[in-house]
């Protein structure tokens, strides 16, 4: 059997390790992004340096500059195709050199795993003061284990391709008290969405970690619950997958043997109530 792990710290930043490769998922590592404050959860506190940072889009709390700069080592950067200049203009030449540019369908070797673009149903634009645009990518990593990071998505048909998988990052919320729902996953779409991939495990994150300041009072059910919704509703819709609801710095681990790439142990973290 060999290991697979993931750490998440809050919103979609997460430490994936597999085959001995470490890798880190949209790093926000800071407590406050223009209005948003970190509501929960401690700032992350890196094991050490990642062989790599998978970056998803280039929205400031995904592709944010500042972050990137705090990841210790020289990681690659395996970036959507097109962003290498936002990089090269926020962080210099050196950073854009560690770039590594994937479209949907085109793939990387980062030590002995793959790491796979994919589609994700999300804008790709860096925000409407800036004309920086690359298409939004989710990414499917392949070591001793099958593992979807989704980035930000909606719903879309293709997700089907990606089954089966081992485990699933999957987003269940956002940051604010409205979400776009075409553009992202809640936590009853993230349920479809596990369904559709067929993961023997699921991680739900982007939620409940960075909110509007002054605003902790509104709607709060969607800072706080989406995780166990998610779960609630992939019980039923899912029943094959189990889900892991991980609290801000906890790690599930799973075992898969390399023979049928079924899980057969996970620590520590918690089921949903």
């Amino acid at each position: 059997m060999s290991a697979t792990s993931v750490t998440w710290w809050g919103h979609s930043t997460s430490w994936l390790s597999d085959s001995g490769v470490q890798l880190l998922t949209d790093p926000l590592l800071t407590n406050r992004l223009a209005h948003l404050r970190r509501m929960a959860g401690p700032t992350p506190s890196l094991p050490g340096a990642p062989d790599a940072v998978l970056l998803s889009h280039l929205h400031a709390d995904h592709f944010h500059l500042p972050s990137l700069r705090a990841v210790p080592g020289e990681p690659c950067l395996v970036v959507p195709r097109g962003a290498a200049g936002l990089v090269a203009d926020g962080l210099g030449r050196s950073y854009a050199r560690r770039c590594v540019e994937l479209a949907p369908g085109e793939e990387t070797s980062v030590g002995a795993v793959r790491v796979r673009a994919v589609k994700a149903a999300h804008p790709g634009g860096r925000g409407p003061w800036s004309r920086r645009n690359a298409t939004a990518v989710g990414f499917v990593v392949e070591g001793a284990a099958r593992t979807w990071y989704a980035g930000d998505t909606g719903l879309f048909d293709e997700m089907t391709d990606l089954a089966p998988l081992d485990l699933a990052l999957i987003p269940v919320g956002g940051w604010g008290p409205s979400l776009h729902t075409h553009e992202h996953l809640d936590a009853v779409q993230a349920a479809e969405a596990l369904h559709r991939v067929k993961a023997t495990w699921a991680v739900p994150v982007h939620y409940g970690t960075f909110w509007p300041a002054g605003m902790s009072r509104v709607r709060r059910h969607m800072f706080h619950t989406p995780g166990d919704t998610f779960a609630e509703h992939a019980a039923v819709v899912a029943p094959d997958s189990r889900v892991r609801v991980l609290r801000h710095g906890d790690t599930l681990t799973i075992e898969v043997p390399a023979a049928d790439g079924v899980e057969r142990r996970d620590l520590p973290g918690r089921e949903p109530s």
